[in-house]
C-alpha cells in the first residue's frame, strides 16, 4: 500500500509539475483535457489546456495533480507535502528550489528533530516540508 500526495491547481498544474520535475527530477507525465480520447467527457468548467492528469515520479513515490476548474486559485491550506531528503546538502537545495518565489515558513536549519528542515509555501500556493533523513 502507499499514499501519494494529489495536489490541485487552478489552471497553472502544467506549471507547478514542470517546476517540480526541474526540483525532484523523475518521469513526468501531463494529460490535458485536450489530449482526452474521442467521447470522453471533460470537467464542467475546463480549458483545453487545464491538466486532466499530472504524475511525477519523485525517488519511491508519486506526485500526482490537476487543475481544477471549480478552485479558487487560492493557497492550499491544512495540509503540506513532506519530504524526506538523504542528507542536508540534498535537503538545503531542494529546500531552496521549492521556496524560491514562494514563502518561507520555517528556515532550513538543523533542529534537535532532524540535521536539517526547512517550510515554505511554494510559488503555486502549495506547502511543503523538506527534511532530512537519519538521527538529528
Amino acid at each position: 500500500m502507499s499514499v501519494s500526495p494529489y495536489l490541485f491547481f487552478s489552471g497553472d498544474c502544467a506549471a507547478a509539475f514542470t517546476r517540480y520535475q526541474e526540483v525532484f527530477g523523475g518521469e513526468l507525465q501531463l494529460m490535458t483535457h485536450a489530449d482526452l480520447p474521442e467521447g470522453a467527457e471533460p470537467m464542467p468548467g475546463a480549458e483545453p489546456h487545464h491538466v486532466m492528469h499530472a504524475s511525477l515520479a519523485v525517488g519511491d513515490g508519486m506526485l500526482m495533480g490537476s487543475d481544477d476548474p471549480t478552485g479558487d486559485g487560492g493557497p492550499k491550506v491544512g495540509v503540506a507535502v513532506a519530504y524526506t531528503a538523504p542528507d542536508e546538502r540534498v535537503a538545503n537545495q531542494l529546500f531552496d528550489a521549492l521556496a524560491d518565489g514562494g514563502e518561507v515558513t520555517m528556515p532550513f536549519a538543523a533542529t534537535f528533530w532532524s540535521r536539517g528542515f526547512g517550510a515554505c509555501n511554494d510559488r503555486f500556493g502549495v506547502a511543503w516540508m523538506v527534511d532530512t533523513a537519519g538521527e538529528p
